[in-house]
């Protein structure tokens, strides 16, 4: 098991940018892909992006790429979501998730951050 814990999440005007960051407990970090999903009032939560293990592989969804960046520090179990140019419609609940490399899907959460992006 992971225990996750999310930070970083407030209120920024839309251009600006904001860093939030998932700090993992346990001892295997590295044996865990990490991902950032994000849920709106009212909608399904969705994907943001991905890590692969050793962070040489990352994914995004088209509303985030470019303008988000995944990445991991396997040395101090945290995995950060760097975040610019930020749209009113990034405003969500923001969560770390992971899944054991042979896992199917995301087991372990964070209780989320909080992001709003004023207009």
């Amino acid at each position: 098991q992971v225990q996750l814990v999310e930070s970083g999440g407030g209120l920024v005007q839309a251009g600006g940018s904001l860093r939030l960051s998932c700090t993992a407990s346990g001892r295997t970090f590295s044996s865990y892909v990490m991902a950032w999903f994000r849920q709106a009032p009212g909608k399904e939560r969705e994907f943001v992006a991905a890590i692969s293990r050793r962070g040489d592989n990352t994914d995004y969804a088209g509303s985030v790429k470019g303008r988000f960046t995944i990445s991991r520090d396997n040395a101090k179990n945290t995995v950060d979501l760097q975040m610019n140019s930020l749209k009113p419609e990034d405003t969500a609940v923001y969560y770390c998730a992971a899944k054991y490399y042979y896992a199917a899907d995301y087991d372990y959460w964070g209780q989320g951050t909080h992001v709003t992006v004023s207009v």
